[in-house]
């Protein structure tokens, strides 16, 4: 079959099966010769020589190549689309095709491909279509085996979901039919830059106050527990808090996918692995969680806990590593704490429930709840301590919350940060390791000035 015939054939069953048509020059007259002019363009260069290249000369390399091809044979295209042929082209060869504009665009923190004709990002903290899509599920199974490939994975019927990492660090979710009834899905999950304090400040996710408050507990050695649902932040605002912690400190951080960006210079990160296509060879965070403890840390920071090394990491932060910090999704201060519990208990030893409420009434001191709201953007809504000892039931005092009001016109969420006064003995730990108390909460002289609740 001819290219024109097999170009008419994929737009005719497109419209019968009336699915959506994309518009703009990344599925105008240009798209359907991006597979014909990749294969020429593999005809003419020296794959043996091409490999001695580094990557930036490589694509130069294709550009220079892909432009003589263009010029010898046709078709004559306006200057925007001649451009966009040849980048999509050298995407085809070298990257990942239509996805490499958005994996450039720092803009987009998730990329969502619901099959081959419906691609959404995240910006702004909303999501969006975007105008862009493969020429096939064909297309669009390459693109998923070469990413996999990197990892030594494969994604087939016999193994349908995979999770891998692009070169560059991004996160990759893939999973296929027949679990996928849309066809072959793709998710991208990009990781933010680092925000330092002061910028998320400027965001409004927290303000001058609670910047001095998290401060002191982090240098008085807290330890500190963030929790928040998918996409409310937590990572950025670990990231953040990290840098209060001080330079001569030795930090082991523990990660699923290394996400976190240290600047201290005493840092070591520990990454998991998953198993190899023979199911072999698995390091988990909770192996890593046991190995750093034999590593002479002073803080341990955990990317987030899911499993049993809950258990572990709150032995640690009760056993004389003070100041860990680690992450958890959960959707309120109350919810964080039972799943810890919960979590805990999915390790191998059997520990009685009331048990691990001690442990965690033991380790944890502080914990910070993030949310995405309505408009996208990202607020700790609560800091609370843990104020309930020993077998207790869970009591969280608030020193922090965020009250929102009826979203403007604008489509914006406003609202007050209000700061509330601090229980004695925090006050007090926060003095003896010459931390001040700030002004805008103070110290509690009684019970009744704590907004104290139970955790049910």
């Amino acid at each position: 079959m001819s290219l024109r015939s097999r170009i008419t054939t994929h737009e005719s069953n497109a419209a019968a099966a009336g699915g959506p048509r994309a518009s703009g020059p990344s599925v105008d007259s240009t798209g359907h010769l991006v597979a014909a002019y990749r294969t020429k363009l593999l005809e003419e260069i020296d794959l043996a020589e091409m490999s001695a290249l580094s990557p930036a000369e490589r694509r130069a390399r294709l550009e220079r190549v892909l432009g003589h091809i263009i010029s010898r044979e046709g078709p004559v295209l306006a200057t925007g689309d001649r451009t966009l042929l040849i980048r999509r082209v050298v995407d085809e060869a070298l990257g990942l095709g239509v996805l490499e504009p958005l994996l450039e665009d720092g803009s987009i923190t998730e990329i969502m491909v619901n099959g081959p004709d419906n691609i959404f990002v995240e910006r702004g903290g909303r999501v969006e279509q975007v105008p862009v899509r493969f020429a096939s599920e064909e297309q669009l199974m390459q693109t998923i085996e070469r990413i996999v490939s990197t990892v030594n994975r494969r994604v087939d019927e016999s193994n349908p979901m995979v999770d891998a990492r692009l070169p560059s660090g991004e996160r990759v979710n893939v999973i296929i039919p027949p679990l996928s009834l849309t066809g072959a899905t793709l998710t991208i999950r990009r990781f933010p830059r680092a925000y330092t304090l002061g910028e998320l400040i400027g965001l409004g996710t927290l303000d001058e106050h609670m910047l001095s408050l998290l401060s002191g507990f982090v240098r008085a050695r807290f330890n500190l527990i963030v929790s928040g649902g998918t996409g409310s932040g937590k990572t950025t605002l670990l990231n953040a808090q990290s840098a209060l912690i001080p330079e001569h400190e030795r930090i082991i951080t523990v990660e699923d996918a290394a996400e976190l960006q240290l600047q201290q210079q005493h840092v070591i990160r520990l990454e998991t692995r998953p198993p190899n296509v023979e199911g072999k060879g698995q390091v988990t965070v909770r192996d890593l969680v046991r190995n750093s403890l034999r590593m002479r840390p002073d803080r341990i920071i955990v990317g987030e806990v899911r499993g049993g090394e809950t258990l572990d990491m709150l032995q640690a932060m009760s056993t004389g590593h003070d100041g860990s910090l680690a992450t958890v999704h959960a959707n309120s201060a109350e919810d964080a704490l039972m799943r810890l519990q919960t979590l805990a208990s999915m390790s191998e030893v059997d520990v009685p429930f009331a048990a691990l409420q001690d442990q965690i009434n033991s380790a944890v001191d502080v914990l910070i709840q993030l949310a995405r709201l309505a408009d996208g953007s990202r607020k700790i809504v609560e800091i609370a301590l843990l104020a309930s000892h020993g077998r207790e039931t869970f009591q969280l005092t608030t020193a922090s919350r965020f009250a929102p009001r009826p979203m403007g016109p604008d489509g914006r969420v406003h609202g007050t940060f209000e700061h509330l006064p601090l229980p004695r003995r925090a006050a007090d730990r926060l003095y003896l390791a010459g931390e001040p108390v700030p002004a805008a909460f103070g110290v509690a002289r009684s019970d009744d000035q704590l907004a104290t609740r139970e955790a049910v």
